[in-house]
């Protein structure tokens, strides 16, 4: 197999990768806050590490992945001003803040199976682990922190070339996201555990050295990657936005915490941000898109998967509902072709396939490089000199790192329908038959009054359509 060679955000470069044991990879990547639903921006971060551990997978490796669930800690910036997201969902909604935890959580893992997302070996919970917080927290202390009223602070000058993944060193630009917070001796200074003030009342608190309070956000991934990957790793995932401060925070409490230089991990890598008309993709706004609202237009969520393998995981990818109707329309091509193969499977060839699996392997081991992937995917299934049994054991090793399903997805998988939208297939597909008869009698009337019943209840009926797909769900 081809070298893999993989971008290290912290070289700004792309290096072979040398693991320190093949047998057993360790990732950490940062997991989702589960104050709200993961929003699409969100879900392209973990696509693109089960797209890294499917091609480490793939080559032979072992693996051990972590996603970590942050469901105490994160405030409403990126930095130490503001609420705990937990806190403020909870008393938002009137409800209990492990509950929404809970409901979050859950709704995020079922996100990652209609993904097709491979489980990570663990999921830690943040909450699980405080106790090992205050710990790295004592150890750490004396040579690295200060008090202050809010809390214990990290002096970002005590640790070798700060900010160095950012780009940026300590009062660098990256810190102008970081709202001021009277006593900090440096700008970039975090918090690692913030106190409780005395009429402040959190659903989510514990006793600590330096009084009763909460865990800074940063601290959990330190503890937790060592906790379950050991003092040092292989790879360290996140989104582009971790890069600037998240990530820098948490190598400086790894400096901290073993007393060298070592960042924690040895390649950090950052998926970039999915954009719409107006700008990233992010909560804020109030207004945003998940995996559920692609389910309520008619996309299945294996589409949005194809989608983000159309892109570079380093680039920037373009929401709109064109270009995922693009990914859905190319999927169902595929799922027809192997649908064709499967009908002619004891067809024969005169060649081989092979040629394909090593570009294939090729383009993976350029940096994950699935836009140069999916054509070659194409024209395999398409090289009708290879037989058709041939070329769907050939579309396992493909599947087995694009993840689309593509053995086991039928044209029936793609016709998403709503809850809400008021007929189920079996209905459908009586009404349309009962209007292919209407058409054969010429009955143009009758045939148009069950296409606007149909449109009424959300289903587009799809006359002339080359991919002779009858209809699908507009809801």
């Amino acid at each position: 197999m081809t070298p893999l060679t993989l971008y290290n955000s912290l070289t700004r470069s792309a290096e072979p990768f040398v693991p320190a044991d093949p047998a057993n990879v360790r990732i950490y990547s940062c997991g989702p806050t589960v104050y709200h639903y993961a929003h699409l921006g969100n879900l392209r971060a973990y696509l693109f590490t089960d797209t890294l551990g499917r091609t480490l997978t793939w080559k032979g490796y072992g693996l051990t992945h972590v996603i970590n669930i942050t469901d105490v800690g994160h405030l409403t910036s990126d930095a130490d001003s503001g609420d705990d997201k937990m806190e403020a969902a909870a008393k938002a909604s009137g409800r209990d803040i492990w509950a929404v935890a809970a409901h979050y959580t859950q709704a995020f893992k079922a996100n990652l199976k209609d993904l097709n997302v491979r489980d990570p070996a663990h999921f830690p919970l943040a909450t699980d682990h405080v106790p090992g917080m205050i710990a790295f927290g004592e150890a750490i202390a004396e040579r690295h922190c200060y008090r202050l009223p809010d809390g214990l602070y990290f002096d970002t000058s005590t640790v070798p070339d700060y900010g160095r993944l950012a780009g940026t060193h300590a009062d660098g630009p990256a810190e102008a996201r970081i709202d001021a917070v009277a006593g900090k001796r440096h700008a970039a200074d975090f918090a690692i555990w913030r106190t409780s003030g005395p009429d402040e009342h959190r659903q989510m608190e514990w006793d600590s050295p330096w009084g009763r309070g909460a865990p800074g956000w940063h601290l959990e991934c330190s503890v937790m990657s060592r906790r379950y990957l050991g003092d040092h790793f292989d790879i360290h995932t996140g989104g582009i936005d971790h890069r600037e401060i998240h990530h820098p925070n948490e190598i400086a409490q790894n400096q901290a915490y073993g007393g060298t230089a070592d960042t924690g991990a040895t390649l950090w890598m950052h998926n970039n941000f999915l954009v719409d008309r107006t700008g990233k993709m992010s909560k804020s706004s109030g207004a945003f898109l998940t995996l559920a609202t692609l389910v309520e237009r008619g996309f299945h969520p294996l589409a949005y998967r194809l989608m983000c393998l159309q892109a570079h995981y380093r680039s920037e990818l373009e929401f709109s509902w064109e270009n995922l109707a693009a990914a859905q329309t190319r999927l169902k091509r595929l799922v027809q072709t192997v649908a064709a193969l499967r009908a002619r499977g004891d067809s024969k060839g005169a060649a081989t396939a092979a040629p394909y699996a090593e570009r294939l392997d090729a383009a993976l081991s350029d940096d994950l490089n699935t836009p140069k992937a999916l054509p070659v995917l194409d024209e395999m299934l398409a090289d009708k000199r290879i037989a058709p049994a041939d070329r769907l054991a050939a579309l396992a090793d493909f599947d087995a790192v694009l993840g689309l399903g593509l053995l086991t997805l039928a044209r029936e998988d793609l016709r998403v329908r709503p809850a809400r939208a008021g007929i189920d297939d079996a209905g459908i597909a009586a009404r349309l038959e009962e209007r292919r008869a209407a058409r054969a009698a010429k009955d143009f009337p009758r045939s148009d009054a069950i296409r606007d019943e149909l449109a009424a209840l959300g289903v587009e009926v799809m006359d002339g359509d080359p991919l002779g797909w009858d209809w699908k769900v507009t809801i």
